[in-house]
């Protein structure tokens, strides 16, 4: 067992919008430690939604992540030899982080020729409600309401 929790390490705000999160989104991105690179295609892709929807392209992808984000998710738990998923509340910091994993995922899967273009696609589509990692998240609260009878098994 640990002595102590680690320290949270605290993140610098982009240079453009000046916002954490829009860094944290640049980490998760980056690839090979090519940080510039992941900066570039997330402002190109900004910029592509903003010209699709004619709309302020930070704000749809802050919406967009809003909807991307679960609430509940189902956690393995063993009670006496069999094993329950149980339904849990998802941490805030949990919850961004996994918003970001799932539309970076599903980015990646998608049928454009750039990077920029399929984050601005999934960014545009999640913004709607539709796409593929607003299916997971539907997915996994799916999931969390099916083994709701499991709940009392709570840590």
């Amino acid at each position: 067992m640990r002595k102590s929790k680690p320290k949270k390490r605290y993140i610098l705000p982009d240079p453009i919008y000046g916002d954490t999160l829009v860094t944290k989104f640049v980490n998760y991105l980056m690839v090979d430690g090519k940080k510039s690179l992941s900066y570039g295609i997330f402002y190109d892709a900004i910029k592509i939604v903003e010209e699709k929807t004619s709309e302020n392209g930070i704000d749809t992808w802050k919406s967009a992540l809003q909807t991307v984000m679960p609430s509940v998710e189902v956690k393995s738990r063993r009670v006496g030899g069999a094993t329950f998923q149980v339904p849990i509340e998802v941490r805030p910091e949990r919850k961004t982080s996994l918003g970001i994993k799932w539309m970076i995922k599903y980015s990646r899967l998608r049928g454009e020729k750039t990077m920029k273009e399929r984050l601005a696609g999934e960014i545009i589509a999640a913004a709607k409600g539709e796409g593929a990692s607003v299916k997971k998240k539907d997915d996994t609260h799916r999931m969390a309401e099916a083994n709701k009878a499991f709940s009392h098994f709570r840590f």
